[in-house]
């Protein structure tokens, strides 16, 4: 049976499609289903110049052919061992003889192959399902199936995935997931809700705003660069985005940029203290500090190129490894999530390595995936632990930046760290 959009489903596409209205699309995918054909017709009928509209079996959303019609709850009193497996353990979770979200894993690679081989330079709409979405997602970056329920993706927010190449192993970056702040008119908030008893704290990442170096692309590390005008605006947009959002605790980075980040922030929220570690700072990068590439390349040949393809090999000159930088933020990330009440939402503001590094460590990542997240100057990522602070996180939205700029892109500097 196919489900169709409700009056507030049709909203939300019109207000996706004027999100998306100035981006240059250049192809356009999506699902059979009924309610994903509308979503896509409202959303590019508000584009300037859309392209027409393909249809894709490899965007059908993920079969639960047993269960459906059912609502939640009587699914979970009626099969509870399934439903166990299919909230905890999806790589186990069985149905008959299938596999349900094993074989969308499937399904989303094989997506990925045909599209990335057939269309590689160009800007990709895809409009499917919640689980499609995901398993989308998490095959591109490399997200385990076992935490496929590890990241949402809400009624017609906006994910943007950065590929290298024409395949999956040529690189893929996450510049952004679960953007909903272009939905807020119909919603109480621009950031995604909690899940259904929820019952543990919020984390509210937040990267601080562009420094002089930052647009230069020299190279700070620990420096002490503070924002240049350009990151006090981002800061003050930052602050205002965030404005009406409830922040019980606040932490940062003792360096300049991202304490003067979090203090506007703060502005918006009086009495809350700042507390400041510096296990937050930013990479030391030694040697390599307050250098351009050119020069860094100079003096230390062929490793720059290293650092861009293989970060987890490079030893910084009198500086740190990324080991290094996981090492010390896996400890002081869970000693602050262990400090946030349940029901509480903290704000951290901290650097790109650090908020890389963090965002990593949800997922079990290595060094060697340290460039898989993106991180704008003020660039907002909503981490929740629903069973308590030591429960699996959920990634929430990843570098939330709209706020920042018109248009759902990362528009911020992509300077050095």
């Amino acid at each position: 049976m196919q489900s169709i959009l409700t009056d507030k489903g049709k909203q939300q596409a019109k207000l996706a499609g004027k999100a998306l209205a100035n981006l240059s699309i250049d192809i356009a995918y999506a699902s059979p289903l009924v309610r994903a054909q509308h979503t896509s017709n409202l959303i590019l009928a508000e584009n300037f110049n859309p392209p027409n509209l393909r249809t894709s079996e490899g965007l059908l959303e993920i079969d639960l052919s047993e269960w459906e019609s059912m609502i939640a709850q009587d699914v979970k009193e009626q099969f509870p061992e399934k439903h166990h497996d299919w909230q905890n353990a999806p790589d186990q979770f069985q149905l008959g003889d299938r596999f349900p979200i094993l074989d969308l894993f499937e399904q989303a690679k094989a997506l990925w192959a045909e599209i990335l081989h057939n269309h590689q330079g160009k800007t990709i709409l895809l409009v499917g399902h919640s689980g499609i979405n995901r398993a989308l997602i998490c095959s591109a970056i490399g997200i385990p199936v076992k935490l496929y329920h590890n990241i949402q993706q809400a009624n017609c927010a906006i994910s943007v995935l950065n590929f290298q190449g024409d395949a999956l192993a040529d690189g893929v970056q996450l510049e952004s997931l679960n953007l909903v702040s272009h939905l807020e008119s119909i919603s109480d908030s621009p950031l995604p809700p909690t899940k259904k008893n929820h019952n543990g704290p919020r984390l509210l990442l937040v990267r601080h705003g562009e420094t002089e170096w930052n647009r230069q692309k020299r190279f700070q590390g620990q420096i002490d660069v503070p924002l240049n005008n350009n990151g006090h605006a981002q800061a003050r947009r930052a602050s205002e985005f965030l404005a009406k959002v409830r922040i019980d605790k606040a932490f940062s980075s003792p360096m300049l940029r991202p304490k003067d980040t979090a203090l506007e922030i703060l502005s918006k929220h009086p009495n809350i203290k700042l507390d400041l570690f510096d296990e937050l700072k930013e990479i030391s990068h030694g040697l390599w500090e307050g250098k351009f590439e050119h020069e860094i390349e100079a003096e230390f040949p062929g490793q720059l190129a290293l650092w861009q393809s293989q970060p987890e090999t490079v030893q910084m000159p009198e500086g740190e490894n990324l080991q290094q930088v996981w090492d010390r933020v896996a400890i002081i990330w869970q000693k602050i999530v262990d400090s946030v009440p349940a029901g509480e939402t903290a704000l951290v503001v901290a650097h790109d390595a650090v908020n890389k590094a963090i965002l990593c460590l949800l997922f079990g990542f290595t060094p060697e995936q340290f460039w898989v997240f993106k991180q704008g100057n003020g660039g907002v990522s909503v981490i929740d632990y629903p069973q308590g602070s030591h429960s699996s996180p959920i990634l929430q939205s990843g570098n939330i930046t709209t706020h920042l700029s018109e248009g759902i892109l990362d528009r911020t500097a992509a300077g050095a760290l």
